[in-house]
Protein backbone atom coordinates (compact mmCIF):
# COMPACT_ATOMS: atom_id res chain seq x y z
CA UNK A 1 0.00 0.00 0.00
CA UNK A 2 2.62 2.46 0.23
CA UNK A 3 6.90 2.16 -0.12
CA UNK A 4 7.45 2.23 3.20
CA UNK A 5 8.48 5.65 3.42
CA UNK A 6 5.18 7.34 5.05
CA UNK A 7 2.64 5.05 6.70
CA UNK A 8 -1.19 5.77 7.37
CA UNK A 9 -2.54 5.23 10.34
CA UNK A 10 -5.44 2.26 8.73
CA UNK A 11 -2.09 0.75 7.92
CA UNK A 12 -0.55 1.29 11.02
CA UNK A 13 -4.33 -0.01 12.47
CA UNK A 14 -3.97 -3.07 9.94
CA UNK A 15 -0.24 -4.23 10.48
CA UNK A 16 -1.16 -4.32 14.40
CA UNK A 17 -4.17 -6.34 13.89
CA UNK A 18 -2.40 -8.96 12.12
CA UNK A 19 0.30 -8.44 14.82
CA UNK A 20 -2.39 -9.25 17.36
CA UNK A 21 -4.64 -11.90 15.80
CA UNK A 22 -0.70 -14.34 15.65
CA UNK A 23 0.11 -13.61 19.28
CA UNK A 24 -3.18 -14.69 20.41
CA UNK A 25 -2.83 -18.04 18.34
CA UNK A 26 0.32 -18.47 20.36
CA UNK A 27 -1.02 -17.26 24.11
CA UNK A 28 -4.23 -19.49 23.52
CA UNK A 29 -2.50 -22.32 21.78
CA UNK A 30 -5.37 -22.11 19.35
CA UNK A 31 -6.02 -21.46 15.38
CA UNK A 32 -8.03 -23.68 14.37
CA UNK A 33 -10.09 -24.08 17.78
CA UNK A 34 -11.15 -20.34 17.09
CA UNK A 35 -14.33 -19.31 18.66
CA UNK A 36 -17.10 -19.62 15.54
CA UNK A 37 -17.84 -16.09 13.70
CA UNK A 38 -13.88 -15.33 14.16
CA UNK A 39 -11.51 -15.46 11.71
CA UNK A 40 -7.85 -16.77 11.19
CA UNK A 41 -5.70 -18.02 8.69
CA UNK A 42 -7.65 -21.68 9.48
CA UNK A 43 -10.88 -20.22 8.54
CA UNK A 44 -13.59 -19.39 9.95
CA UNK A 45 -15.63 -21.80 12.36
CA UNK A 46 -13.12 -23.59 12.01
CA UNK A 47 -12.89 -26.50 15.30
CA UNK A 48 -9.47 -28.56 15.17
CA UNK A 49 -6.73 -27.72 17.34
CA UNK A 50 -3.70 -26.13 15.78
CA UNK A 51 -1.53 -29.13 13.70
CA UNK A 52 -3.95 -31.87 15.07
CA UNK A 53 -5.55 -32.36 11.69
CA UNK A 54 -2.80 -34.18 9.84
CA UNK A 55 -5.04 -34.73 7.08
CA UNK A 56 -5.37 -31.51 6.13
CA UNK A 57 -2.05 -30.62 5.83
CA UNK A 58 -1.23 -33.74 3.82
CA UNK A 59 -3.75 -31.77 1.78
CA UNK A 60 -1.61 -29.00 1.25
CA UNK A 61 1.51 -30.69 0.42
CA UNK A 62 3.30 -32.21 3.64
CA UNK A 63 3.82 -35.67 4.06
CA UNK A 64 3.70 -37.81 7.05
CA UNK A 65 7.09 -38.33 7.20
CA UNK A 66 7.63 -34.26 7.47
CA UNK A 67 4.74 -33.96 10.05
CA UNK A 68 6.70 -36.58 12.33
CA UNK A 69 10.12 -35.11 12.09
CA UNK A 70 9.30 -32.19 13.38
CA UNK A 71 9.28 -30.71 17.21
CA UNK A 72 5.92 -30.96 18.20
CA UNK A 73 4.19 -27.91 18.36
CA UNK A 74 5.53 -26.33 15.17
CA UNK A 75 2.35 -26.86 12.85
CA UNK A 76 0.23 -24.23 13.62
CA UNK A 77 -1.89 -25.06 10.48
CA UNK A 78 -1.42 -21.88 9.42
CA UNK A 79 -0.15 -22.72 5.71
CA UNK A 80 -1.77 -22.75 2.60
CA UNK A 81 1.05 -25.29 1.03
CA UNK A 82 4.64 -26.89 1.27
CA UNK A 83 6.85 -24.23 0.19
CA UNK A 84 10.12 -26.40 1.04
CA UNK A 85 7.94 -28.91 -1.73
CA UNK A 86 8.64 -26.84 -4.43
CA UNK A 87 12.36 -27.28 -4.99
CA UNK A 88 15.32 -28.89 -4.08
CA UNK A 89 17.23 -27.69 -1.09
CA UNK A 90 21.16 -28.61 -1.46
CA UNK A 91 23.66 -28.96 1.25
CA UNK A 92 25.13 -26.08 2.37
CA UNK A 93 22.58 -23.38 1.85
CA UNK A 94 21.18 -20.66 2.93
CA UNK A 95 17.13 -20.62 3.48
CA UNK A 96 15.17 -17.41 4.70
CA UNK A 97 11.55 -17.78 5.93
CA UNK A 98 9.58 -14.91 5.10
CA UNK A 99 6.62 -14.95 8.13
CA UNK A 100 8.36 -18.08 9.75
CA UNK A 101 5.86 -18.73 12.46
CA UNK A 102 6.11 -21.23 14.83
CA UNK A 103 8.98 -22.45 12.49
CA UNK A 104 7.51 -25.96 10.59
CA UNK A 105 8.95 -24.57 6.98
CA UNK A 106 12.55 -23.90 8.78
CA UNK A 107 13.16 -27.36 10.09
CA UNK A 108 11.72 -29.10 7.47
CA UNK A 109 14.24 -27.20 5.84
CA UNK A 110 17.18 -27.64 8.19
CA UNK A 111 18.04 -31.53 7.53
CA UNK A 112 18.19 -30.73 3.93
CA UNK A 113 20.60 -27.69 4.15
CA UNK A 114 22.76 -29.83 6.78
CA UNK A 115 25.60 -28.54 8.97
CA UNK A 116 27.00 -26.45 6.39
CA UNK A 117 24.16 -25.06 6.07
CA UNK A 118 21.76 -22.27 7.98
CA UNK A 119 17.87 -21.64 8.23
CA UNK A 120 17.02 -17.75 9.17
CA UNK A 121 13.18 -17.41 9.90
CA UNK A 122 12.11 -13.90 10.18
CA UNK A 123 8.39 -12.74 11.62
CA UNK A 124 6.64 -9.62 13.04
CA UNK A 125 5.42 -10.94 16.21
CA UNK A 126 7.57 -11.49 19.47
CA UNK A 127 5.51 -14.38 20.71
CA UNK A 128 5.93 -16.25 17.48
CA UNK A 129 9.38 -15.69 17.71
CA UNK A 130 9.69 -16.89 20.95
CA UNK A 131 7.80 -20.24 20.32
CA UNK A 132 9.97 -21.31 17.50
CA UNK A 133 12.94 -19.95 19.12
CA UNK A 134 12.43 -22.30 22.22
CA UNK A 135 10.90 -25.38 19.69
CA UNK A 136 14.63 -24.85 17.92
CA UNK A 137 16.42 -26.24 21.28
CA UNK A 138 15.31 -29.51 20.26
CA UNK A 139 18.62 -31.21 19.13
CA UNK A 140 19.29 -31.77 15.72
CA UNK A 141 18.35 -28.17 15.33
CA UNK A 142 21.56 -26.29 15.81
CA UNK A 143 21.50 -24.65 12.29
CA UNK A 144 18.14 -22.46 12.66
CA UNK A 145 17.99 -19.36 14.23
CA UNK A 146 14.69 -17.30 14.51
CA UNK A 147 14.84 -13.21 14.14
CA UNK A 148 12.63 -10.44 14.90
CA UNK A 149 11.27 -8.05 11.67
CA UNK A 150 8.97 -7.33 9.31
CA UNK A 151 9.44 -8.70 5.93
CA UNK A 152 9.56 -5.45 4.39
CA UNK A 153 12.34 -4.59 5.93
CA UNK A 154 14.16 -7.99 6.65
CA UNK A 155 17.14 -7.76 9.46
CA UNK A 156 19.24 -9.79 6.59
CA UNK A 157 22.22 -8.66 4.52
CA UNK A 158 22.47 -8.25 1.01
CA UNK A 159 23.47 -10.82 -1.20
CA UNK A 160 23.95 -13.71 1.73
CA UNK A 161 20.81 -16.31 1.02
CA UNK A 162 20.16 -19.33 -1.28
CA UNK A 163 16.60 -19.96 -1.06
CA UNK A 164 13.60 -17.61 -0.02
CA UNK A 165 10.86 -19.53 1.31
CA UNK A 166 7.05 -18.01 2.56
CA UNK A 167 3.89 -19.56 3.46
CA UNK A 168 0.69 -18.17 3.04
CA UNK A 169 2.47 -14.68 4.77
CA UNK A 170 3.24 -12.79 1.84
CA UNK A 171 -0.43 -12.05 1.01
CA UNK A 172 -0.59 -10.16 4.36
CA UNK A 173 1.72 -7.38 4.05
CA UNK A 174 0.70 -4.08 3.04
CA UNK A 175 3.78 -3.45 0.47
CA UNK A 176 4.11 -6.46 -1.09
CA UNK A 177 6.43 -4.91 -3.85
CA UNK A 178 8.71 -4.14 -1.12
CA UNK A 179 8.55 -7.39 0.24
CA UNK A 180 9.60 -8.91 -3.21
CA UNK A 181 12.12 -6.12 -3.20
CA UNK A 182 13.89 -7.49 -0.44
CA UNK A 183 13.82 -10.84 -0.65
CA UNK A 184 15.71 -10.06 -4.01
CA UNK A 185 18.20 -8.22 -2.44
CA UNK A 186 18.74 -10.91 -0.38
CA UNK A 187 19.31 -13.35 -2.43
CA UNK A 188 22.66 -14.24 -4.21
CA UNK A 189 22.88 -13.81 -8.03
CA UNK A 190 21.28 -17.54 -9.38
CA UNK A 191 19.39 -17.67 -5.48
CA UNK A 192 15.50 -18.79 -5.83
CA UNK A 193 12.40 -18.13 -4.53
CA UNK A 194 9.93 -20.77 -3.59
CA UNK A 195 6.64 -19.44 -1.85
CA UNK A 196 3.11 -21.06 -1.16
CA UNK A 197 0.52 -18.40 -0.91
CA UNK A 198 -2.85 -17.51 -1.61
CA UNK A 199 -4.38 -15.60 -4.64
CA UNK A 200 -7.57 -14.08 -5.72
CA UNK A 201 -9.17 -16.11 -9.43
CA UNK A 202 -11.19 -12.53 -9.38
CA UNK A 203 -11.28 -8.87 -8.03
CA UNK A 204 -11.83 -8.19 -4.32
CA UNK A 205 -13.81 -5.51 -3.22
CA UNK A 206 -11.79 -2.26 -1.49
CA UNK A 207 -14.53 -2.82 1.23
CA UNK A 208 -13.39 -6.44 1.58
CA UNK A 209 -9.72 -5.41 1.25
CA UNK A 210 -10.58 -2.44 4.13
CA UNK A 211 -11.69 -5.02 6.47
CA UNK A 212 -9.04 -6.25 9.18
CA UNK A 213 -10.70 -9.20 9.92
CA UNK A 214 -10.77 -10.61 5.90
CA UNK A 215 -7.12 -9.46 5.72
CA UNK A 216 -5.52 -10.91 8.92
CA UNK A 217 -7.23 -14.26 7.96
CA UNK A 218 -5.19 -14.96 4.57
CA UNK A 219 -8.25 -13.55 2.41
CA UNK A 220 -8.61 -10.41 1.34
CA UNK A 221 -5.07 -9.40 1.11
CA UNK A 222 -4.73 -11.59 -1.74
CA UNK A 223 -3.85 -10.71 -5.31
CA UNK A 224 -4.34 -11.63 -8.38
CA UNK A 225 -1.88 -14.07 -10.58
CA UNK A 226 -1.15 -11.13 -12.92
CA UNK A 227 -0.70 -8.53 -10.40
CA UNK A 228 2.38 -11.00 -8.20
CA UNK A 229 3.61 -12.23 -11.78
CA UNK A 230 4.13 -7.96 -12.33
CA UNK A 231 5.73 -6.91 -8.83
CA UNK A 232 8.11 -10.17 -8.95
CA UNK A 233 9.38 -8.86 -12.65
CA UNK A 234 9.73 -5.41 -11.30
CA UNK A 235 11.65 -6.75 -8.85
CA UNK A 236 13.97 -8.04 -11.04
CA UNK A 237 12.94 -11.86 -11.11
CA UNK A 238 13.19 -14.43 -14.25
CA UNK A 239 11.89 -17.88 -14.63
CA UNK A 240 8.58 -16.47 -12.72
CA UNK A 241 5.55 -19.51 -12.20
CA UNK A 242 2.70 -18.32 -10.59
CA UNK A 243 0.19 -21.41 -10.85
CA UNK A 244 -2.91 -22.37 -8.66
CA UNK A 245 -2.62 -25.74 -6.69
CA UNK A 246 -5.27 -28.15 -7.51
CA UNK A 247 -7.37 -29.43 -4.91
CA UNK A 248 -9.12 -32.09 -4.80
CA UNK A 249 -10.88 -31.25 -1.09
CA UNK A 250 -10.98 -27.46 0.34
CA UNK A 251 -9.33 -27.86 3.66
CA UNK A 252 -11.58 -26.16 6.46
CA UNK A 253 -8.26 -24.51 7.10
CA UNK A 254 -9.13 -22.05 3.66
CA UNK A 255 -12.72 -21.89 4.20
CA UNK A 256 -12.86 -18.45 4.73
CA UNK A 257 -10.38 -17.70 1.38
CA UNK A 258 -12.99 -19.90 -0.47
CA UNK A 259 -15.87 -17.56 0.06
CA UNK A 260 -13.66 -14.54 -1.98
CA UNK A 261 -12.33 -16.67 -4.72
CA UNK A 262 -9.12 -16.63 -3.15
CA UNK A 263 -7.16 -20.02 -3.49
CA UNK A 264 -3.85 -21.46 -2.86
CA UNK A 265 -0.95 -21.35 -4.97
CA UNK A 266 2.43 -22.21 -6.14
CA UNK A 267 4.90 -19.62 -7.20
CA UNK A 268 8.41 -19.47 -7.79
CA UNK A 269 11.44 -17.30 -9.21
CA UNK A 270 15.21 -16.89 -9.24
CA UNK A 271 17.55 -13.59 -9.33
CA UNK A 272 19.71 -13.63 -11.89
CA UNK A 273 23.05 -15.13 -12.02
CA UNK A 274 25.78 -12.15 -12.77
CA UNK A 275 26.78 -12.22 -16.63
Amino acid sequence: MTDGTEVSAGEVAMRAGVRERYAKIVQTGACCSAPAGSSTCCGEGASNPCGSDANASTQLGYTAEDLGTIPEGANLGLGCGNPTALLALKPGEVVLDLGSGAGIDCFLAAPRVGGEGRVIGVDMTPEMVAKARALATTPGYENVEFRLGEIEHLPVADGSVDVVISNCVINLALDKAQVYREAFRVLRPGGRLAVSDVVATRPISASDRADPSLWSSCSSGALEVEEVRSLLESAGFVSIGVGLRELEVIPGSLSSQAGLGVVPAKITAVRPSRS
